[in-house]
C-alpha cells in the first residue's frame, strides 16, 4: 500500500488525546516488526490473556518490563508459566519521548517502563475499557503497524457515547493523557488487506503501547 499523496494533519481528538498520522516511516515500522517477532518468542511467549470470566481475549499480547494480566502487573508471568518478563529496552523509552514531543506534549521527563504489544488478526477486537491498572497517570503512547483499524475513543465516564471513531493506519501515533488518560477506548474492527508488506507485516495489526506503571 502506498503512502497518501498528501499527509494527513495532526488531530486533537479530545483534550489530551492526539492522533499523528504516518509518524513512523516504513523503515522504522519494519524495525519494530522485527523486534516484535523476537519479543513474541519469549522468554514469555505471546498469548491470549484469560479474563476473570474465563473468556480468552481475541487479541494476543506479549509484554516488556512488566507483565500485564487482567487486571494487574507483575515482573513474572504468573498467569502463564512464572517466567520473568523480558526487560524494557531504553531505546523504546527514547521512542516514547520522541512520540510525545511529536504530539506536542511535554516529553523530557517521560520514562515509560512497560510496553504491551498486541497482535490483532482480522477477527480480533478489543472491547471498550480504561487503562487504569497503572498507578501513574502519565500519558499512554500507542503505535500502530499493519492493517488499519477502527479505534473508538470515548470519554472517562462510561463505555457509551460520546465517542469518536478514528482510523489508525500503519505508522500512526496516538497519545492520550491529561483529562483523557482514563477515557474508555477500544477496537471494534480491523480492516484486513490494508497492511503494507513493505513493513514486514503482510496481514494483521501490531499495536505497541508504552506506559508508566508507577510501580517503581
Amino acid at each position: 500500500m502506498s503512502s497518501p499523496l498528501f499527509p494527513l494533519p495532526t488531530r486533537t481528538v479530545a483534550p489530551g488525546a492526539v492522533h499523528v498520522p504516518g509518524w513512523l516511516d516504513v523503515g522504522r515500522q519494519r524495525e519494530l516488526v522485527d523486534a516484535c517477532r523476537g519479543w513474541a518468542r519469549g522468554p514469555v511467549p505471546m498469548r491470549a490473556a484469560r479474563l476473570p470470566s474465563g473468556h480468552r481475549m481475541s487479541v494476543r499480547t506479549v509484554c516488556l518490563g512488566w507483565h500485564w494480566y487482567p487486571y494487574a502487573y507483575s515482573r513474572t508471568a504468573d498467569d502463564v508459566d512464572g517466567t520473568r518478563v523480558a526487560p524494557f529496552p531504553e531505546w523504546l523509552g527514547e521512542l516514547g519521548r520522541a512520540a510525545l514531543a511529536a504530539a506536542g506534549e511535554p516529553a523530557d521527563a517521560y520514562d515509560p517502563d512497560t510496553a504491551l504489544i498486541n497482535f490483532y488478526d482480522e477477527h480480533a477486537k478489543m472491547g471498550m475499557h480504561q487503562d487504569k491498572d497503572e498507578r501513574s497517570r502519565e500519558p499512554v503512547v500507542s503505535l500502530s503497524i499493519g492493517d488499519t483499524c477502527v479505534f473508538r475513543f470515548g470519554n472517562p465516564e462510561s463505555r457509551g457515547q460520546p465517542y469518536t471513531d478514528v482510523e489508525l493506519g500503519s505508522g500512526d501515533l496516538f497519545v492520550f493523557g491529561g483529562p483523557s488518560r482514563l477515557a474508555f477506548h477500544g477496537v471494534p474492527a480491523v480492516r484486513p488487506g490494508t497492511a503494507d508488506p513493505e513493513t514486514g507485516l503482510s496481514s494483521g495489526r501490531i499495536n505497541i503501547t508504552l506506559r508508566v506503571t508507577g510501580l517503581g
